[in-house]
């Protein structure tokens, strides 16, 4: 039986490199807090930390691909809610474009199993 744990640390870096797709996916249901965010990832492959996520939330409001939304809170201060932007969503799109393309290009080298 493999160790999950050796191979999920192996492809820690592929993983790292992917988190944008995931946290556009995740965006692209609606607002979502970060806390809301992380929260979708918790049971994932993609499991982070907030200190991964704001970095990443904000260059990827510096590249036009979310905006966000301050809204009241009933538990404390306003939140800051995340949406895909048009530039968002096209991003998304090429992501999973590419990503089909890179499925395909290792089933063809690789044959299917």
């Amino acid at each position: 039986m493999p160790d999950v744990e050796k191979i999920a640390d192996d492809f820690a870096p592929l993983r790292k490199g992917l988190l944008e797709f995931a946290v556009l996916s995740v965006v692209s249901n609606g607002k979502a807090y970060a806390a809301d965010i992380l929260e979708k990832l918790a049971n994932t492959p993609f499991v982070t930390s907030e200190g991964t996520l704001y970095p990443l939330l904000s260059r990827l409001k510096r590249e036009s691909y979310v905006s966000y939304e301050w809204a009241e809170s009933e538990a404390g201060p306003p939140r800051k809610y995340y949406v895909l932007t048009n530039e968002g969503e096209k991003r998304l799109a090429e992501l999973h474009v590419y990503w089909n393309d890179l499925y395909k290009s290792l089933e063809l080298l690789g044959g299917k199993r």
